[in-house]
């Protein structure tokens, strides 16, 4: 029953998702009202996760459906310390294509990726609580995002386009107590980050994320590899044809390649030349080897009050005088670097990206 709703719905999107979109008040109260029994009829979004039927069992569990596919990029966006598990479903004969290193997806295309804490990140999957799910769904013009809020008895998400704020509790790594407010984006805010010149874009499923090797229920596989030999891509010639990155926690890698890695998942969406702070000359994806794009004694052209007292970017050698740190270790508006996703300080992303400017000559 759950394959039959997802198809049935899906097969209807294409024709009416537009309509739906033009036709729908967008509620202006906190928590958006929905029908006991809503129907997966094709006019999205719908009001509940659950209607989608991307999971089986019990919604809390996860568990997708055989259509809907499990993806992880090689680093991952630090939200909050937040742990994510990410998936992605196609209409039923469609299949993305890869031209020119870029992932072109299918109309119908949803990406489903979902923010949880464990109560102990010393026991990660014991005791968690999901606070959303946020879906991108690829209708006729454009991407479309909508966050879904989880209720506190972990039985279904809710649409919740005005997005919100959630205190979350949880034990550390070190074993101590934190508490944070951990923010749900509005609709609209969701552009910021997920910004490709100037239209709603995907950030996590480039090709230089998914290209390495995944653990899947039965086997370990390229990830493109497997989406390939599933039918669902096509294009993809091998690993060593196309562009891959590496997992910025992963210590035993090389330091200029890690801090590479870390601000192209966290800053290259913005700080590209297709990106939002494209003015800035500031350019962090992974491949930049340009070091006055990369900050190297570059002066901001307009960080205002973020910038504080210092005068360049990146200084080499001198960590606690650039302004990139700076930014990153402030939850001050105006001056945190991203400016939305967090609360906190990225401790570990901050030493990591010090301890690379500290090593420059």
């Amino acid at each position: 029953m759950k394959k039959r709703k997802i198809l049935y719905g899906f097969n209807f999107m294409l024709a009416v998702l537009i309509f739906a979109f033009a036709c729908r008040n967008e509620p202006t109260n906190t928590e958006v009202k929905f029908l006991e029994d809503e129907l997966a009829d094709g006019s999205f979004p719908y009001e509940r996760l659950s209607t989608y039927g991307f999971f089986s069992g019990e919604l809390n569990s996860l568990t997708p459906i055989e259509e809907v596919i499990p993806y992880k990029p090689a680093s991952s966006l630090f939200t909050d310390y937040s742990l994510k598990s990410r998936f992605f479903f196609f209409p039923e004969g469609k299949k993305a294509s890869l031209t020119n290193d870029e992932i072109v997806f299918p109309e119908g295309t949803v990406l489903i990726k979902n923010f949880y804490y464990p109560a102990d990140f010393r026991k990660p999957e014991v005791d968690r609580r999901i606070i959303e799910t946020r879906l991108m769904i690829n209708s006729e013009k454009a991407w479309e995002a909508f966050p879904y809020v989880w209720n506190e008895s972990q039985t279904e998400a809710i649409l919740k386009v005005v997005g919100g704020e959630i205190e979350v509790s949880f034990t550390d790594y070190a074993g101590k107590d934190q508490v944070i407010n951990y923010i749900v984006p509005n609709k609209n805010q969701c552009k910021t980050c997920h910004n490709k010149s100037e239209t709603l874009a995907p950030i996590g499923v480039k090709v230089q994320y998914l290209n390495y090797e995944l653990e899947y229920k039965s086997l370990i596989s390229n990830q493109l590899d497997h989406w390939t030999e599933l039918g669902k891509l096509e294009g993809f010639e091998g690993e060593a044809a196309h562009p891959a990155m590496i997992n910025y926690e992963d210590k035993k890698l090389p330091l200029d390649e890690r801090a590479m890695a870390y601000l192209d998942i966290n800053c290259s969406h913005c700080h590209s030349a297709e990106g939002p702070a494209s003015t800035s000359g500031l350019f962090l994806t992974y491949d930049q080897t340009n070091p006055l794009k990369l900050g190297v004694n570059k002066i901001p052209v307009a960080a205002g009050n973020g910038a504080g007292t210092f005068d360049f970017d990146i200084v080499p050698g001198k960590a606690d005088e650039s302004i990139i740190t700076h930014r990153m270790n402030s939850t001050e508006v105006g001056i945190a670097m991203p400016e939305l996703g967090r609360t906190t300080v990225h401790k570990e992303g901050v030493q990591l990206i010090k301890d690379w400017i500290n090593s420059m000559n």
